[in-house]
């Protein structure tokens, strides 16, 4: 039996005696695409072929992909470790044909490969092919239909709708018809019963897709049409996991050796054992299929966070960490643990594991531990909610405002309420979910109209190295609309000056100008699937008119100087803080610049000193810019060039070095150091576990900040209105003055509460057993607490509502004696926040002492008023 190694190795090896180049995996977090956030096929890194927006070297493909789904068919995120088959992140081995073989050669090749090297029984296969749509004018795929039926029996040939055997790129772009190959892995028992063929695609857990062979040949446009695409290509799929499940005998994914390491893992550190209960089973397949994907997503360079990417992969984390804390009773962080066993296993092909192996393991600890603080702080507000429900049922938006704003997962709260008696009014979270997602769905949309080419030349040249303006013609552009935008359109040139985002780098802006002086203004530049597109929000009024290309030579310039500081800065933080620190992320704007690295501590403000001092030093040093833009990837590496986090790179990459830094980079730069002018950190936080973050400006910037330190300065010696005076002698003795006058009127206040301590108790009235005063004071709010508190300690039913205005701010401070909290059903938090209301705020705290602010002095006497009412 081939263990997963072998059955990698042994694909990528038939397809090499193929002819075929073994690729490496792209990496899972896209860059350049804005459809797409993560890489969910195989054929993502090879779009552009598609497109024919890039000609390939080589005209045949080969890789083992690493994907992640989490919406779509079959692969919502909530659905993962509730089968055996689906999962997150995984592996997609794949072959292409980029225009050279096509359906015959590729159904041959994998049915040599499963049946001859991988030795699938032929009789436990079946075949689906697509059976044609009337509807889009799309007639049967009879070519695969024949090309099968010389291999297979008819009876094991399935034809498939247009859901199943059609695959389209997203709602425009390449498509074609497909052919699916399944297996039928029941027991003999089962198949007599009913026939595998009548399983098909049908989710039946052991009679699974495993290979899909889409043979693209048209391409999807705006309204809806299919056109033919000018060559035909082959784009192969195969789930490695699925794979692996039937080479070793097993039912499960999750009982290949892909997964039983890590599974074996939490079984011992979680003292539990899979394969005895369901939902503890749920648990652990959950854990150990989430691990892998958020680690390989931090490996490529995406962090958790509350945004985009980083919001799916802290959605992933949650989850895992939910199921642990719900089913395996996990209440500190383990999941990290875990990430040692991934790495021993799967580091020979994915090295990024074990490279980037300390930020993946402190990343997913600080999550865990920050999502188990959220929650216990759920649990407190989920028993607050409870405590102040009469009615047994908990409202959809309550239940969504703690999965919404603090990220208590729904169907723990489900859980807990069904455990306490509650029900959760699920239709009305349900509705609540739906409301937002529609506005973020509305947010977000964009429609994109189809390509109109001018100029039938996809080749587009970058020389905005050299120059900044130039002579250009439009090829092709279109329409997109969207709602944050507006209206804009996409301008492709058949050569450009203008640097498309990339890299950390924003794109540049500046306009076109034809020859009769019609200007269009540029507003950002983008790059897609290997186009450099053009953002403007009209067009020119001769699309064929010879244009001049200019870029804004001054945010250029100042885009230029900060991406340089940055290389500057990766060298100075490594010969400061040492060689562990490694780039994790970087935005260059002409304003400011910023920079991820990796580092296990904040960086004091010595060391930020020697940083800024190292990076000005080879200002001053006037180094000017080395590049080679066509330098062999091994040769650049074996110089020393610094390849960064997350990054695919070329076999040729652009060298660019200034002094001893070398990095491998695309973007655009100073000639010499000397134009940077100076560099000065603004700012120094935590981005993540072990990664901190550094934000600094350069040039017009730091010329700016000085001139704005200078008005300041002689701002605050007018002010001192003794320009001879030492200003920071005057400062100090003001400092020390303060301090003094402040501790004056704490005394002052003090006193005044002792004074005021004895008039309270002399108003104190007894209404049912209770101590009770009810009174507006003019106190500070600590003044108010411990005046409170020592009357409480005078007293064991007492109860106090003190009022108190500043500034138009109003507080309600409230104190209930521990001893009748429950004996007399009082709780401060629940009153302050009723009474909260009628002052036009709200607050909380504890049931013996809680405060809450508003800004409504009006409602003081209501307020006042009717805290008798709780005890009368």
């Amino acid at each position: 039996m081939m263990n997963s190694r072998e059955i990698r190795k042994q694909f990528l090896k038939f397809f090499e005696d193929k002819s075929h180049e073994i690729v490496s995996s792209a990496p899972m977090v896209i860059k350049d695409d804005p459809t797409l956030m993560f890489t969910n096929a195989g054929m993502n890194q090879f779009k552009e072929y598609f497109l024919g927006n890039k000609v390939p070297k080589n005209q045949r493909a080969t890789d083992t992909q690493k994907c992640l789904r989490v919406s779509g068919k079959h692969n919502d995120l909530e659905e993962v470790g509730k089968d055996t088959y689906h999962h997150t992140m995984f592996e997609m081995l794949g072959n292409w044909s980029f225009g050279d073989y096509f359906k015959k050669d590729a159904i041959k090749w994998a049915w040599e490969l499963l049946t001859e090297v991988y030795k699938i029984d032929k009789d436990i296969l079946y075949i689906t092919v697509f059976e044609g749509a009337d509807a889009e004018g799309l007639p049967m795929d009879q070519d695969a239909y024949d090309f099968w039926k010389e291999i297979v029996p008819e009876s094991r040939i399935i034809l498939g709708n247009k859901k199943d055997n059609f695959w389209e790129m997203g709602d425009q772009g390449p498509c074609g018809p497909s052919s699916e190959i399944h297996v039928d892995i029941r027991s003999a028992e089962e198949k007599a019963k009913i026939p595998g063929a009548d399983l098909v695609n049908q989710d039946h857990p052991q009679v699974v897709e495993i290979w899909n062979l889409v043979f693209m040949e048209f391409n999807r446009k705006a309204d809806g049409s299919l056109e033919k695409l000018p060559a035909q290509h082959v784009d192969t799929g195969m789930g490695f996991e699925r794979l692996c499940m039937v080479l070793q005998g097993k039912k499960s994914n999750y009982d290949t050796d892909v997964f039983t390491p890590i599974i074996r893992e939490i079984e011992t550190i979680t003292n539990s054992k899979y394969g005895v209960k369901e939902e503890i089973d749920i648990a652990i397949r959950v854990i150990a299929d989430h691990v892998r994907a958020v680690s390989f997503a931090i490996a490529d360079g995406q962090l958790p966070s509350n945004t985009g990417a980083g919001y799916v992969i802290r959605r992933i984390l949650r989850r895992a960490i939910r199921y642990g804390f719900t089913f395996l009773d996990q209440k500190e962080a383990f999941i990290y643990k875990l990430v040692d066993t991934l790495i021993k296993q799967m580091h020979e092909f994915f090295p990024e594991l074990k490279k980037e192996k300390n930020i993946i393991i402190n990343v997913i600890r600080e999550e865990e531990n920050s999502f188990l603080r959220t929650l216990a702080q759920g649990l407190v507000l989920l028993d607050n909610i409870i405590g102040a429900n009469t009615d047994k049922v908990i409202s959809g938006s309550k239940a969504f405002e703690l999965y919404d704003t603090y990220g208590f997962p729904i169907d723990l709260t489900a859980l807990i309420l069904d455990e306490k008696g509650f029900q959760l009014d699920e239709k009305g979270f349900q509705e609540e979910l739906e409301k937002q997602k529609n506005r973020s769905r509305a947010a977000t949309k964009i429609e994109t109209g189809d390509w109109e080419v001018l100029i039938d030349d996809p080749i587009e040249e970058f020389v905005g190295y050299d120059t900044l303006e130039t002579q250009v013609r439009i090829t092709r552009y279109r329409k997109v609309e969207s709602k944050k935008d507006g209206e804009l359109y996409q301008l492709v040139f058949n050569i450009t000056p203008f640097y498309a985002e990339g890299g950390g780098q924003v794109g540049d802006k500046g306009y076109l100008e034809s020859t009769n002086g019609d200007v269009i203004y540029i507003i950002d530049t983008k790059k897609e699937n290997n186009l450099i597109i053009h953002f403007s929000k009209n067009l020119p009024k001769n699309l064929n008119d010879p244009f001049r290309a200019v870029v804004d030579e001054k945010q250029r310039n100042r885009t230029a100087a900060n991406h340089t500081a940055t290389h500057l800065l990766h060298q100075a933080l490594r010969s400061v803080l040492g060689t562990h620190v490694e780039q994790k992320g970087s935005m260059v704007h002409s304003g400011y610049l910023r920079f991820d690295f990796s580092h296990f501590a904040k960086v004091t403000s010595e060391e930020l000193t020697q940083v800024e001092d190292f990076v000005n030093a080879r200002i001053r040093e006037q180094l000017p810019l080395q590049e080679n833009r066509h330098m062999p990837y091994q040769e650049a590496i074996k110089e020393g060039a610094v390849a960064l986090f997350g990054e695919k790179y070329g076999d040729l990459v652009r060298a660019v070095k200034f002094g001893e830094s070398m990095e491998l980079c695309g973007g655009t730069h100073v000639a010499n150091t000397g134009d940077i002018w100076h560099f000065i950190i603004t700012n120094e936080s935590a981005v993540a576990a072990g990664v901190r973050r550094i934000e600094a400006i350069t040039f017009d910037a730091a010329k700016e900040y000085f001139a704005n330190q200078t008005e300041a300065f002689n701002k605050v010696k007018a002010v001192l209105k003794n320009n001879a005076v030492d200003p920071i002698k005057a400062i100090t003795a003001l400092q020390e003055e303060n301090t003094a006058m402040k501790k004056q009127i704490e005394q002052l206040l003090k006193d005044k509460a002792k004074g005021l301590k004895g008039e309270l108790k002399a108003e104190l009235e007894e209404v049912n057993g209770v101590r009770f005063l009810a009174k507006k004071v003019d106190l500070d709010q600590g003044s108010i607490k411990d005046l409170a508190f020592e009357l409480g300690s005078e007293f064991k039913n007492l109860y106090l509502l003190f009022a108190s205005e500043n500034d138009g701010k109003v507080i309600l401070t409230c104190y209930v004696s521990k001893e009748i909290v429950k004996e007399k059903e009082l709780n401060a938090g629940q009153i302050v926040r009723e009474l909260g209301k009628l002052i036009q705020g709200g607050g909380g705290g504890q049931p013996f002492f809680a405060t809450a602010g508003g800004k409504n002095p009006v409602g003081i006497p209501e307020a006042l008023l009717k805290a008798k009412d709780y005890i009368g």
